[in-house]
């Protein structure tokens, strides 16, 4: 057993060398630094979150007046035909012009300002404050449920080169199998069988590598995907998944409500909606403005039709005052959207008890998985032990032929599914870890 140990580590440390000469090694911290800069998800978080941004750098705009200017410059050129009032003692007055030419010119710059509109224009500015919040919330619940997705994907590729040892362990006793069954045929000791067998377990262990190399491969795009690198980038990731086996219900537990990001951002769906009541109860309040203007007005004429009309007029100006619009009746607009208002706080706070409750849920399911998965772990760590050392007994015992073929084959079965489990349970383990620091919302600070 000692030449089959030597076999394993050999094998393991030319892989290693031959690994670490063509690919880089990724630690699961640089993965995490790499999708926080590329990752396609949180970029477009961000992006949304920036138009909130926008609308909170000029939060302050409803307070300010808006000033519209208006030009006009016209040329007319017309053929006029004009009848005066009869005169007493006289017939009517006739005149005609033909190509009667006329410039009129004006232009205006009008100032309103809303000196009162129901309270509306602080709860705009307030909502647009929120809006805010309410990105950052967002990019911060994207950036931790990335974070999550990484460090999933890269210890589920840490998990199948774990497999894939323990398939490369299976190999090495098969081998070995093989050697021995070939010599004790060969000596005459043996049966043909025996060997047969062997070589059929053998063969269908290579085949188990070659599908675990594919899944190792695939995972590994799927990482690259998260990271938003080019497909087939060449990498390796560590041999062993790290645990943190000293967390507690009751630090995940003590004030998730103010670090959960789903439920922050349910919040704040709820301060909105409260906000948007606001704004559409403002709509009963009449609206006070102050109106101001500078007029300016040219009208150039080529002749006269009378004595009376100049050729030429401008006129120039200021003007101000005050104007109240006062709603009356708007088909009952306003209380409809009243009444919608307060029916979307509702649901608002629907959506936030929900989510309270699905995170709770959530905690304790994935508390109540990480003890089950620590105290499996606890257990399997002794199973691979005892598995090796019935391997080792039931291998030396076979050599002197007081073992059979079958009683080798039970011991190697139970050693394969000794590390299936111990190898699940680790990353099970780190799961349960995991999500219950995504939930807490300490993913990223």
């Amino acid at each position: 057993m000692k030449r089959f140990a030597l076999i394993l580590v050999s094998s393991i440390i030319v892989s290693t060398v031959a690994v670490a000469q063509d690919t880089r090694m990724l630690t699961v911290e640089e993965a995490i630094a790499t999708a926080l800069r590329t990752n396609y998800d949180i970029a477009l978080s961000k992006n949304d979150s920036m138009v909130a941004a926008i609308d909170y750098l000029y939060r302050n705009a409803a307070f300010l007046p808006t000033i519209n200017g208006e030009a006009n410059d016209i040329w007319n050129r017309n053929n006029q035909r004009l009848r005066f009032v009869k005169r007493v003692g006289g017939g009517d007055s006739l005149v005609n012009r033909d190509a009667v030419r006329t410039h009129n010119l004006n232009y205006s710059a009008n100032l309103q300002w809303t000196l009162f509109d129901g309270l509306r224009m602080f709860a705009t500015r307030k909502k647009a404050e929120e809006f805010l919040t309410l990105g950052s919330l967002t990019v911060k619940n994207q950036v931790i449920n990335t974070v999550a997705d990484v460090i999933t994907t890269y210890y589920d590729v840490v998990r199948q080169k774990q497999q894939l040892r323990a398939v490369d362990e299976q190999i090495v006793l098969n081998e070995e199998r093989v050697r021995l069954a070939q010599y004790k045929l060969d000596i005459g000791t043996g049966a043909k069988p025996d060997l047969l067998q062997s070589k059929v377990d053998l063969n269908a262990q290579k085949s188990l590598r070659l599908q675990q190399l594919a899944l190792i491969e695939q995972l590994k795009d799927q990482l690259n995907q998260v990271m938003n690198l080019p497909a087939r980038s060449r990498f390796e990731v560590a041999d062993s998944i790290p645990l943190n086996q000293g967390i507690a219900l009751a630090d995940i537990s003590e004030g998730i409500a103010d670090s959960n990001p789903t439920l922050l951002i349910a919040q704040k769906n709820v301060d909105i909606a409260r906000l948007t009541l606001k704004e559409r109860k403002a709509d009963r309040w009449p609206v006070v403005r102050f109106n101001s203007a500078y007029n300016f007005t040219q009208n150039d004429n080529s002749v006269a039709v009378n004595i009376n009309q100049p050729i030429f007029n401008s006129n120039r100006g200021f003007n101000y005052g005050l104007s109240a619009t006062i709603p009356i009746f708007n088909q009952f607009t306003v209380r409809r959207l009243i009444r919608q208002g307060e029916l979307d706080i509702r649901y608002q706070q629907l959506v936030l008890d929900n989510q309270r409750t699905l995170v709770n849920l959530s905690v304790l399911n994935a508390y109540t998985s990480y003890e089950q998965q620590k105290q499996a772990l606890a257990l399997e760590e002794e199973n691979i032990k005892l598995a090796r050392e019935n391997v080792d007994i039931v291998f030396q015992v076979y050599k002197l032929g007081a073992a059979t073929l079958v009683q080798l084959r039970e011991a190697q079965s139970s050693l394969e599914d000794a590390n299936n489990r111990l190898i699940a349970a680790r990353y099970s383990t780190k799961l349960a870890e995991t999500e219950l620091i995504r939930l807490k919302g300490d993913m990223v600070k």
